[in-house]
């Protein structure tokens, strides 16, 4: 696959009104995308996560995960990443921090602490499966991470492209967002 001198961003980030713009990515933000697009395809974040699978804490950990992870690729590629060619352009670091702050935090700030919550009513006796397919909320917070991991898949996709690879994940994934 070649290099594409710019893609279309076109990402639905509803508390941030959306990303729509152009994205001239240079040579520093292909590897920068690459790291992150393994990153997240190899996640829960972008796997699904279906009914009565997996244990909602360990999806949010993975999800908060992404924060150092990000930190660390802006750390290593530098201000090069975050430069925009253009004015009004998207760059890897701003698409990258405006998922991270108006996508992740608000679904980890809200339910880090009701999950949190919960879990401590935990009676030692019952797994943290079964205790977690008990709460009255399980179904609304499973609904909000499946919104984030179509948001983190489009955003993946768009990685992919900037990093010139064929997606990962297979077609049955991709018809499943």
């Amino acid at each position: 696959m070649p290099k594409l001198k710019s893609i279309e961003v076109n990402l639905n980030i509803p508390l941030f009104g959306g990303i729509k713009g152009t994205w001239e990515p240079n040579d520093k933000e292909r590897e920068a995308a690459w790291e992150l697009y393994v990153e997240l395809v190899t996640r829960i974040s972008v796997v699904e996560l279906k009914r009565g699978e997996g244990i909602l804490r360990e999806a949010l950990n993975s999800i908060y995960s992404l924060f150092e992870i990000t930190r660390e690729i802006l750390r290593k590629y530098g201000p090069d990443v975050a430069k925009p060619s253009k004015e009004n352009e998207y760059s890897f670091g701003k698409l990258s921090l405006i998922l991270l702050n108006y996508q992740l935090r608000p679904l980890l700030s809200k339910w880090h602490p009701l999950l949190q919550e919960y879990e401590a009513k935990k009676d030692k006796d019952i797994s943290i499966k079964e205790h977690e397919d008990k709460w009255k909320r399980i179904s609304e917070l499973r609904e909000e991470l499946d919104k984030t991991r179509e948001i983190l898949m489009d955003y993946s996709k768009h990685l992919a492209k900037v990093a010139s690879v064929v997606p990962l994940y297979t077609e049955n994934e991709e018809n499943k967002s």
